[in-house]
């Protein structure tokens, strides 16, 4: 789940005289929803792939891994490319590669197109999602809280219902089919975004400040540090839930129903802790958030399928609401908005590299141990590093 989507270049933005509230939201929402079934699909129909192509669970893996290691890296060059070319025509731009992506990776018939489009779709969410953050700040500046709530709620809502439907989809027909049905989302998407292009006023772009990304700040590591220990368990989560609950004998309905909890909690974590964090000091908040998700983490790994409909919602409520707070760390430790959104595109970079070895580690104990058991045990510590890390986010004092 991306922090630039909330915190991006509001430099990179123009004014929108002839669109409305609701019209905007409508857009936001739609997007939203396009943003994740492509890659959350993936955990549903790895089994399928994993048969159709041949792949070992260490190459499945990387259906997962290829979209988040293009998501950090191109964190970095998307507000540059919103300065040159405008922000809403890259973002149509990104729609569109995420829609044709999808459709050539249901429809590849050889590993090395599979890759490729998959490549394609983490690009394509990359930089649709890196920029969303800005538009919201751009033109509803006074009701961004709302909006990014809003939008957050819509992310949760394609995991959801990728997550659900997928897998019964599937086995009804075909994981090609339930694999390009999630270009259908992406329509509406790219129908909004071209409203929002027509309605773009004719105001110049304005570039904002330039800063260094923050490598050699301590602060800065430690946020995306503890951005990518959230997303690493997210990714790796979200990727195998579903076979390591069939390895278990659990059905592939309930396997799925399962995953459509713990999506379903992270969205409810997130718009939660928006909700109840206002002060700039969130160590607490954090910690609570956290030591939910290691808690969780440790009664999954003892016993899978004692209560998965507690403890992945579980898992996934303190994933939600360490990933929405984490969000914010940037902005509690910068002083303008510009140099906040390179601490962002920093944390992004960190995290989604970190991210993107969550799945592939997974798979490839899976392979090496043939089973689950190991690699869901040392998940926990991950959880564990989460709650270490909560202490020393403190926001940084400036004169």
């Amino acid at each position: 789940m991306t922090a630039q989507e909330i915190s991006n270049n509001a430099s990179a933005s123009r004014s929108f005289p002839g669109l409305s509230l609701g019209a905007g939201l409508i857009c936001i929402v739609l997007i939203g929803i396009d943003l994740r079934p492509a890659l959350v699909s993936i955990g549903p129909l790895i089994t399928a792939v994993q048969a159709a192509f041949g792949l070992s669970h260490t190459e499945a893996a990387l259906l997962i891994t290829i979209p988040n290691v293009m998501m950090g890296l191109l964190a970095v060059p998307a507000p540059g490319l919103a300065r040159r070319y405008g922000r809403d025509r890259v973002i149509l731009a990104a729609l569109a590669l995420l829609l044709v992506a999808t459709l050539v990776r249901a429809l590849s018939n050889t590993a090395p197109l599979l890759y490729l489009s998959t490549a394609a779709v983490g690009g394509g969410i990359a930089i649709a999602g890196a920029l969303v953050g800005g538009f919201i700040k751009a033109n509803f500046s006074n009701r961004a809280p709302l909006l990014v709530s809003i939008y957050g709620a819509a992310l949760g809502l394609g995991a959801t219902l990728s997550a659900a439907v997928t897998g019964p989809m599937a086995a009804h027909h075909g994981w090609r089919v339930a694999a390009g049905f999630w270009a259908v989302p992406g329509l509406a998407a790219l129908a909004a975004w071209l409203f929002v292009e027509s309605s773009r006023g004719a105001g110049p772009v304005v570039a904002g400040r330039r800063y260094q990304l923050p490598f050699k700040d301590g602060k800065a590591w430690l946020i995306g540090l503890f951005f990518a220990a959230d997303n690493f368990l997210f990714y790796a989560l979200v990727s195998w839930i579903v076979p390591m609950m069939r390895e278990h004998q659990v059905s592939e309905a309930t396997a799925g129903l399962v995953l459509a909890s713990f999506t379903i909690g992270l969205s409810v974590g997130m718009i939660f802790a928006g909700a109840i964090s206002f002060k700039s000091d969130r160590r607490i908040t954090l910690a609570g958030f956290s030591l939910l998700t290691f808690l969780g983490l440790v009664a999954i790994a003892w016993s899978p399928t004692l209560a998965p409909f507690v403890f992945m919602p579980m898992i996934s409520f303190g994933i939600g609401g360490g990933f929405a707070l984490g969000m914010t760390l940037p902005l509690d430790n910068t002083r303008d908005p510009d140099e906040a959104n390179t601490w962002s595109a920093f944390a992004i970079l960190i995290a989604y590299l970190i991210a993107a070895t969550g799945p592939l580690l997974v798979g490839a104990l899976r392979d090496i141990t043939h089973s689950f058991d190991l690699p869901f045990r040392l998940l926990t510590l991950v959880g564990l590093m989460m709650v270490a890390l909560t202490p020393f986010l403190t926001p940084k004092l400036r004169p």
